[in-house]
């Protein structure tokens, strides 16, 4: 991933910014989660890609093949952040396929195509968008949240394209709209403003965590569900300690009243090192937040040549 792509994380202030004001109207809307004794929040935690041969003998068995690096994806995480679709709308024989490879409880997360995102800037896409919503839709129980990310040079000006085009949007596609243009930002009642047409729509919001571009840790909701990108550095000591500071804020959160939380954690460069850093997150959202998620297995990759 470039975007906010960063050479030297020991330059920038990780440090988590406050909620949004907003916030407080979500939490007014809502029960508290943890310590409520209702039901625990719906986490979802995974990365951007299976097909990594680098998991082959750490997460994936030492003998596994391409073709089924999907398949034990979805037994060691259970959601993905799914770029592919960003490139290409499904053909159902891939619909077919991802249901037929996932596990319980997993969900995709596809990411709206660029030539409606980014060609089309949603303008005269309705065709398209038919297409890919139907596409979808069919993943039926292992669907989860959809991304429309939208264009760095989409800007606040353009607000009643994007309303448009989300209110053509079925109501039972859950979407989360990725925000880039620094104005979005630049102004918080802009921002607040924002967040509020978002919640009068149903619509969620995605926020990213990336060291060249703090901005977009805006830390606004517009529903008590969090659509989360954490871009990590590969392996760098402040991944974990970002990690620590989510968790804790997480901890907040659910306990106002957050039910559901996406988590997409790209490990930087490759994405070599990102089922440790899911690990890492997941170890300490159940000790600290009282989840029971379950644990990828890692297995410790086997140096060739090394007798150990």
């Amino acid at each position: 991933m470039e975007f906010g792509k960063i050479q030297q994380p020991d330059t920038v202030n990780f440090t988590l910014p406050p909620g949004a004001s907003f916030n407080g109207r979500i939490w007014a809307a809502v029960e508290p989660v943890l310590g409520s004794g209702q039901c625990q929040p719906s986490v979802f935690i995974g990365g951007p890609i299976w097909a990594n041969k680098d998991y082959v003998g750490k997460v994936y068995p030492s003998n596994a093949k391409e073709r089924d690096f999907l398949h034990y994806y979805t037994r060691q995480f259970n959601t993905i952040e799914l770029n592919l679709t960003h490139y290409q709308i499904p053909t159902l024989g891939m619909i077919d396929r991802w249901k037929t490879e996932a596990t319980d409880g997993f969900t995709y997360c596809p990411k709206f195509p660029q030539i409606i995102s980014h060609e089309r800037q949603l303008v005269a896409s309705e065709t398209l968008t038919e297409e890919f919503v139907n596409a979808v839709l069919r993943l039926e129980e292992f669907l989860g949240m959809t991304f429309l990310q939208l264009p760095p040079t989409f800007g606040p000006e353009k607000w009643p394209v994007l309303e448009t085009y989300l209110r053509g949007l079925p109501d039972e596609l859950d979407v989360a709209v990725e925000f880039r243009h620094p104005d979005w930002f630049s102004k918080a009642l802009m921002w607040q403003q924002t967040l509020e047409k978002l919640y009068r729509l149903h619509r969620h919001v995605v926020i990213t965590d990336v060291g060249g571009r703090r901005d977009v840790l805006h830390m606004g909701l517009s529903s008590p569900v969090l659509t989360l990108r954490f871009i990590a550095n590969e392996g760098h000591s402040t991944d974990y300690t970002r990690t620590d500071a989510w968790v804790q804020r997480l901890k907040t959160w659910f306990e106002k009243g957050l039910q559901k939380a996406y988590l997409f954690i790209h490990g930087g460069g490759d994405n070599d090192t990102a089922p440790e850093l899911i690990l890492y997150w997941v170890r300490e959202l159940n000790k600290h937040c009282g989840l029971h998620l379950r644990e990828p297995v890692l297995q410790p990759k086997v140096v060739q040549g090394s007798l150990f």
